[in-house]
């Protein structure tokens, strides 16, 4: 599994450093994203481009998304 954190930085570049860390992405591998809102506009990209996601929301208001090529 790859792991990238993203919180704290500015638009866009949360965006931009996943959608570079998706394209290196191995085959098979999922990545890791810790970031500190939910990316909504990152989820129709995702889905129009073959990913799937699960999100989940950490106490300290942070989120956990698990992204994978869909099957």
């Amino acid at each position: 599994m790859q792991k990238l954190d993203v919180r704290g930085l500015p638009p866009p570049e949360p965006f931009e450093n996943i959608m570079h860390a998706l394209q290196k992405l191995p085959a098979g591998e999922t990545l890791q994203v810790h970031i500190h809102r939910e990316p909504h506009p990152l989820y129709e990209i995702l889905r129009s481009t073959g990913y799937a996601w699960q999100t989940t929301a950490l106490a300290e208001g942070d989120f956990k998304i698990l992204i994978t090529p869909a099957a």
